[in-house]
């Protein structure tokens, strides 16, 4: 009998800026263009070119690599970046993605310090979801743990999931941070799944963000899983490279990294029992 045809989503798959750290925004552009990344998420932080939107339209025209998402300046370290105020900062990614032709705008749960906006966090988004074709795309957290002791830092809660959220991000990385199981959230997000950011982790209390298949996170099922659906968001390969030594071993790991999400997403159709075959044939990059 014949081999099954290969099955290919439309998912499109992206590099995270963030994941060239500590070389630039620009850099990553340059990284996905040479690699064969369908585009870029654009992580907003303090690198004044990720803050800028004409910025970013040039990079994006002169290495013919579009942007795909742009992430909110949600981290700690980006307390200050496009202004204090939280809603400020959500308008400015809405405005940068509507601008540069941008899908998605991924955003973190709200701290438990920042009161007012917590309350108002779940209904805000979706005033601002109702506003703009743009996908607003909350994204899981996990509690933040030193030694024995645990610190809920996200509200509503880090595990999105148990608010009603237009559109999620999952997060594989945070999964494993968590110690929660990827595949059920998953399942829980369903049909409201819009952007998936893929790192791997072994359950450390730090976030890893490794490399797909580097730990134990189920990436390969989670890819199969989203092509058998038919997924049509975004597959973003956001990873730790810092420690890389040169240039090469870190294009070495983002070039793994999206050789890895290409064969998992290149998913044969389902056997009898649903379940199905990868193979190990690797799409050409669409450009």
């Amino acid at each position: 009998m014949a081999d099954p045809a290969v099955r290919i989503p439309d998912a499109k798959v992206a590099l995270s800026t963030a994941s060239v750290y500590p070389e630039s925004t620009a850099t990553a552009f340059e990284i996905a263009a040479r690699l064969g990344y369908d585009g870029v998420e654009v992580m907003v932080w303090t690198d004044p070119v990720s803050q800028d939107i004409e910025a970013l339209r040039r990079l994006s025209d002169y290495h013919r690599i579009p942007v795909l998402a742009v992430h909110a300046p949600c981290l700690l370290i980006t307390q200050r970046v496009w202004s204090t105020d939280p809603w400020t900062k959500l308008q400015r990614a809405r405005t940068a993605a509507e601008k540069l032709g941008a899908a998605t705008v991924v955003v973190h749960p709200p701290f438990r310090w920042q009161r007012q906006y917590a309350r108002d966090f779940v209904d805000g988004i979706w005033r601002m979801a109702n506003e703009t074709d743009v996908r607003f795309a909350v994204e899981n957290m996990y509690p933040w743990r030193y030694r024995d002791r645990e610190m809920l830092a996200y509200a509503p809660d880090w595990d999105v999931t148990k608010d009603d959220y237009r559109h999620f991000t999952i997060d594989l990385s945070h999964a494993s941070t968590a110690r929660t199981d990827t595949l059920g959230m998953l399942d829980r997000m369903g049909d409201r799944l819009g952007h998936v950011h893929l790192a791997d982790g072994r359950g450390s209390a730090k976030d890893e963000h490794l490399v797909p298949g580097r730990g134990d996170q189920p990436c390969a099922e989670v890819l199969e899983r989203l092509a058998l659906n038919g997924f049509d968001g975004h597959v973003v390969v956001e990873v730790n490279t810092r420690r890389a030594m040169s240039g090469a071993e870190r294009e070495a790991d983002l070039a793994e990294a999206l050789a890895f999400t290409r064969l998992h997403l290149a998913s044969a159709t389902p056997g009898a029992d649903g379940s199905s075959t990868a193979t190990s044939a690797l799409r050409a990059p669409r450009r």
